[in-house]
């Protein structure tokens, strides 16, 4: 309000005053009423410059709300414009997150991730001097793999992976596949569908190597196309193969399938599986079955049937394990027959083994997914205030290479396994094994092939 304004309201309210004044009375006024005028002409004065200043403050506080809401729209309007570019980087640019090694990911579903492995093997091994067979310390890179796998939009994938060890280039494995639900189909080289042990990855063994019957055969990755079909419980795997990359071009051609049931008993995993392979031989093919120590780094076989002839191959595997909490055990038995040409007898070979490992440290367990035996992931790991997962293992390993004419000999061995597992991704195996041998391939001085050899061996691994 104006200050003329303010006056004229004050002169109007003493004349209409004083006109009342007037007509009411007769009289002069007198001094009294004239103060009395004065002092309501005072508290109006007053009462409208208190008026003026509450119109006033309320203008100012809404002045001030407008200026707030106002700011708080252009906070959330920058905040929005942020997150949308966040968004649209994040859409526009790669993902890339790290577990062991770094995988990277696209808005696309393109992925890649780098793998590989060291397992930096060391020991002694102690046979009869008089065998000739070479004992004592030895040491080798048993295996420096590395590659990649990652997937490709629409439901594929890809694995490549290549071992450098012993100053060699040997392609592992080369996958390409494409995944629709239930159904996997692959095709490139990788390893035919043998049994639980020899399909579970070498960083998830028991032991230094597998059990004799594994190695004696000609397990290894061919090249060729399969389908995989694949529930939680239940899975059935089959597929046509040629040979190993590094054996082609041959006429070989085998037929392998494995059915697996894996069901689980209150919080005990079960696994039961049986597995066929036949393996059709080229014209004029031989076949040798021999084996090892125990270790890889020996080239001393003291099972050795020495090549014969064969037209074919046929192999029926049983397998079955259980895992509940830190207690594990499972038993696998193989039987090989070789049909061979004209009237020669068909030998029949068997090998087969029993293990069973505990945990030692509380909460840890062996790890399984379908089909396989998984990592052991330590529920406490070193560097994270534990000690890491500490396991210990018992096996017997029987192998029987003697059949119609075919002397290859017989292994019997007691193997035990302390194995330290740090973290996911490293651990440190220690093995003894005492191995029994019959017909040997390596006769001692007076001829005997009857006799022990011992074997120590440890294993650095690490693996991304």
């Amino acid at each position: 309000m104006t200050k003329p304004t303010r006056v004229a309201i004050l002169v109007a309210a003493l004349c209409a005053s004083t006109s009342g004044q007037a007509l009411a009375q007769d009289a002069d006024t007198s001094q009294a009423e004239i103060e009395a005028l004065r002092a309501e002409l005072a508290r109006l004065s007053a009462r409208i410059e208190q008026l003026e200043s509450s119109v006033a403050d309320n203008a100012t506080a809404a002045q001030t709300a407008q200026n707030t809401a106002s700011a708080a729209q252009d906070v959330a309007k920058t905040a929005a414009a942020t997150a949308q570019e966040a968004t649209l980087a994040s859409a526009s640019g790669p993902q890339v997150t790290l577990k062991a090694s770094p995988e990277v990911k696209d808005d696309r579903g393109f992925t890649f991730k780098p793998r590989g492995r060291a397992n930096i093997d060391f020991g002694y091994v102690s046979a009869p001097g008089s065998t000739g067979a070479d004992s004592g310390f030895d040491a080798e890179a048993r295996r420096i793999r590395l590659g990649a796998s990652g997937k490709i939009p629409g439901g594929f994938g890809y694995k490549i992976e290549a071992d450098f060890a012993e100053n060699q280039v040997a392609l592992t494995d080369a996958i390409v596949s494409y995944t629709d639900g239930e159904l996997t189909l692959q095709a490139g080289q990788f390893n035919p569908f043998w049994g639980l042990e020899e399909i579970s990855s070498s960083l998830h063994t028991s032991f230094l190597e597998r059990s004799a019957w594994t190695d004696v055969l000609p397990f290894e990755r061919r090249v060729g196309v399969a389908a995989i079909y694949k529930t939680d419980e239940f899975m059935i795997q089959g597929g046509v193969f040629s040979d190993n990359s590094e054996d082609l071009p041959n006429d070989n051609t085998s037929f392998d399938s494995r059915i697996v049931f894996a069901p689980k008993s209150g919080s005990t995993q079960l696994h039961f599986g049986g597995s066929v392979h036949y393996n059709k031989l080229g014209e004029g093919s031989e076949v040798r079955y021999r084996q090892r120590p125990l270790v890889h780094w020996t080239d001393n076989r003291f099972i050795n049937t020495d090549r014969f002839s064969a037209t074919s191959e046929l192999g029926l595997g049983l397998e079955a394990a259980a895992i509940a909490g830190p207690f594990h055990v499972a038993v696998e038995g193989f039987r090989q027959s070789v049909n061979r040409p004209g009237p020669l007898a068909s030998p029949s070979f068997f090998g087969g083994s029993i293990e069973a490992g505990f945990f030692l440290t509380q909460g840890d367990s062996r790890g399984y997914k379908i089909g396989e035996f998984d990592r052991v992931k330590p529920n406490k790991p070193v560097g994270e205030g534990g000690t890491g997962a500490l396991q210990v293992n018992l096996r017997y390993d029987h192998l029987d290479m003697n059949s119609k004419g075919i002397i290859g000999g017989t292994q019997d061995s007691l193997q035990a396994s302390l194995i330290w597992t740090f973290t996911d991704y490293t651990r440190i195996l220690f093995n003894y094994g005492l191995l029994k041998y019959d017909d040997a391939a390596f006769p001692t001085v007076s001829g005997d092939t009857s006799y022990d050899v011992h074997v120590f061996g440890t294993r650095a691994q690490v693996d991304f």
